[in-house]
């Protein structure tokens, strides 16, 4: 028993995931290209590779993928979709098709995983922590995606969920390197609203057209 518990703690843990923007879709990649030309260039820097990241949590119970995605379809419950928001304007949401989802997916797949830089990242081994980052699913803040609707200094998007969710379970989201040369918009908009403590947008929860 004393083996099989040391097994299970052993095997726990957080690994982040950055994964090029718009891999397997050439339009998102190409939007991104462009979108990412015209910030350098009003900002007077060099272009850089964007990314958007994934989290993979392993606890007792098992393996969870956590991930902000579009909705596909009303089965929401079958990737293990706990939360969901609007895309562009808080209107839009009551279609579908301008709505995101936030997965805890057990035994789930981060679809485009095989294009990540660098592979998984270990972000930490604390059972424990993994735990309550797994926990904190269901209150991510869920806010119009691309959007600074929460005035936090940068839109919204799937990086803002992954920062949030490791700053609130207690790892240092500050310090994680990206890769070389690449940028994550929506890093610090997660930082920022972990750190003032934002809740959870309620006017989605309900909707399903």
């Amino acid at each position: 028993m004393i083996e099989l518990a040391f097994g299970l703690a052993a095997a726990a843990g957080v690994d982040l995931y950055w994964l090029p923007l718009g891999a397997g879709g050439h339009s998102v990649r190409l939007n991104g290209r462009v979108y990412e030309a015209v910030a350098a260039r009003l900002e007077r820097r060099p272009t850089c590779d964007l990314y958007h990241s994934a989290l993979e949590v392993h606890v007792q119970e098992g393996r969870f993928v956590i991930e902000m995605t579009p909705v596909r379809d009303a089965n929401g419950a079958e990737r293990g979709a706990v939360a969901e928001g609007a895309v562009g304007q808080r209107w839009a949401g009551r279609f579908r098709i301008f709505r995101y989802e936030v997965r805890r997916w057990r035994d789930g797949v981060i679809p485009d995983v095989a294009d990540a830089v660098g592979g998984p990242q270990r972000l930490s081994d604390d059972p424990r922590q993994a735990q309550r980052l797994l926990d904190l699913v269901p209150s991510v803040p869920t806010p119009v995606w691309g959007r600074d609707e929460l005035r936090l200094g940068e839109m919204w998007n799937s990086n803002s969920v992954t920062s949030w969710l490791i700053a609130r379970s207690g790892t240092a989201a500050e310090t994680i390197p990206l890769p070389t040369g690449g940028r994550a918009p929506g890093w610090v908009a997660g930082l920022v609203a972990a750190h003032r403590r934002v809740k959870r947008v309620p006017h989605l929860d309900s909707q399903s057209p």
